[in-house]
């Protein structure tokens, strides 16, 4: 393809189709905190629906982690890749109308997922609670979805960027991590080894859905920003490769001190140990490429968002190196340490990486600068303060439970040490809420701010 043959940007990438799915992503990330607001209630004694059971808090709590996951997370990566890939290879999708069909159909597949955990029909598996007759419209909108992107990659020649690799990657892993977690399980295997394959769909849905198209983006994102390379190539493969290699191992540490066989455990915990090494490297290479660029993190949001995002991954993983061993998991296992773990990985690194997506795209599709940079600041703050306290908060009730089991003291006192530690836990996620609530009301005035000057400058 020659110089003159490129397309423009403008033809390349369905800005109103990006702008669908972050708005999705947002609503659902409004519903999947008010299960979390629920949750919280019924913890402190305060549940505002008592005897209503589509309200109940068992089934809002599998709703606020599977809107999360599909929801939020997998429409915000469908509107960033629907801007980064067309980018990359400088080709359209397969098919924009097909785009728009996934668009409504995962809609379709998200909502049908929350109304079929109302109504009692939710999988016993974690993060795979989908209802049974979900789970084939799903895997098949997986596969339009690498059919979709793949198109446009294979047909570069050349070598190829590292974002790609990650890419690429997630579109097969995810589609096999999907079909493993939902079908074997449920029709293949049972006891034991159910609940192997129960662990490695938990841990691999984060490791190789999350995170590679987390990372792909981080290394499209951060030297477009930076404007200056990443700082080794040579480096990213090295994280790719030990991604690629580790985290697929990692899952059964979430089944230590069960029938599981002792030598999956101990490689779980090992594999979990170098994933941490493994992020480490990729952490030198993105600080390194920020050195003689720290400015960045004063004056450009976005960026602190990514960074942020990056240093909470460090924490998360240095964490779950010390939860998985043995000893340590004798005394936090079932308590809110790991809740607090799973909060901070997921709204902390990628909630925050897609967030700082947002915060930098969406300027740009609406083609206006945001409304209020003071919104964004409180935004930021309002985020991080709110995580950080719910991280910290849970992370240090769960040794407090830990020990008081472990004394063998009645169940009730566990109960009444914990609601200190919850109350705080509400009060982190209303700063988190609130934080999406100013972010909100700042895309509608920005929106509102583009149609006036796009209606003044059509009456010019």
């Amino acid at each position: 393809m020659s110089p003159n043959e490129l397309p423009q940007h403008e033809e390349l990438v369905d800005e109103k189709l990006v702008i669908s799915f972050f708005l999705a992503a947002l609503g659902y990330l409004f519903v999947s905190m008010l299960g979390g607001f629920l949750m919280a209630l019924q913890l402190i004694r305060h549940f505002p629906f008592p005897g209503v059971e589509l309200l109940s808090p068992g089934r809002w709590r599998m709703i606020h982690t599977n809107v999360v996951a599909y929801g939020f997370l997998a429409n915000a990566f469908l509107g960033a890749l629907h801007w980064a890939v067309p980018r990359l290879t400088l080709r359209t999708v397969l098919s924009k109308r097909l785009s728009w069909f996934i668009f409504a159909a995962w809609q379709v597949v998200v909502l049908s997922t929350a109304i079929g955990i109302m109504l009692g029909q939710a999988q016993a598996l974690e993060w795979g609670e989908t209802p049974v007759w979900i789970d084939p419209l799903a895997l098949a909108g997986l596969l339009l979805v690498a059919v979709n992107f793949m198109a446009p990659i294979s047909r570069l020649t050349g070598p190829m960027y590292v974002t790609l690799w990650y890419f690429m990657a997630a579109f097969v892993w995810t589609f096999l991590t999907y079909a493993m977690g939902n079908f074997m399980p449920q029709y293949f295997v049972t006891g034991t080894a159910a609940g192997a394959v129960g662990g490695l769909f938990i841990h691999d849905l984060v490791g190789l859905f999350v995170t590679p198209l987390g990372w792909g983006l981080m290394y499209y994102f951060v030297p477009i920003m930076l404007k200056k390379p990443i700082w080794s190539h040579g480096l990213s493969l090295v994280g790719f490769w030990g991604l690629a290699f580790f985290y697929p191992l990692n899952g059964i540490h979430h089944f230590l001190y069960t029938p599981i066989p002792m030598f999956l455990q101990y490689a779980a915990i090992v594999a979990t140990i170098a994933v941490e090494l493994v992020v480490t490297t990729v952490l030198i290479n993105f600080f390194a490429t920020l050195k003689g660029s720290m400015s960045a993190l004063v004056t450009n949001m976005p960026i602190r968002w990514f960074y942020s995002g990056m240093v909470f991954y460090f924490l998360t993983c240095l964490q779950c190196s010390f939860q998985t061993t043995l000893t340590f998991q004798a005394l936090i296992h079932f308590t809110d340490w790991v809740v607090g773990h799973a909060h901070m990985v997921m709204f902390g690194v990628f909630s925050f990486w897609l967030l700082g997506v947002m915060t930098y795209l969406f300027p740009r599709l609406l083609k206006t600068e945001w409304a209020s940079q003071k919104m964004l600041s409180w935004h930021y703050w309002l985020s991080l303060v709110g995580i950080t306290l719910m991280s910290a908060d849970l992370i240090v009730a769960g040794p407090f439970q830990g020990y008081s089991w472990a004394q063998l003291l009645p169940w009730e006192v566990s109960i009444e040490l914990s609601i200190p530690f919850w109350a705080v836990r509400l009060v982190a996620g209303l700063l988190m809420f609130s934080g999406l609530l100013v972010f909100l009301t700042n895309i509608g005035l920005t929106w509102a701010k583009s149609r006036k000057l796009s209606h003044v400058a059509a009456n010019v």
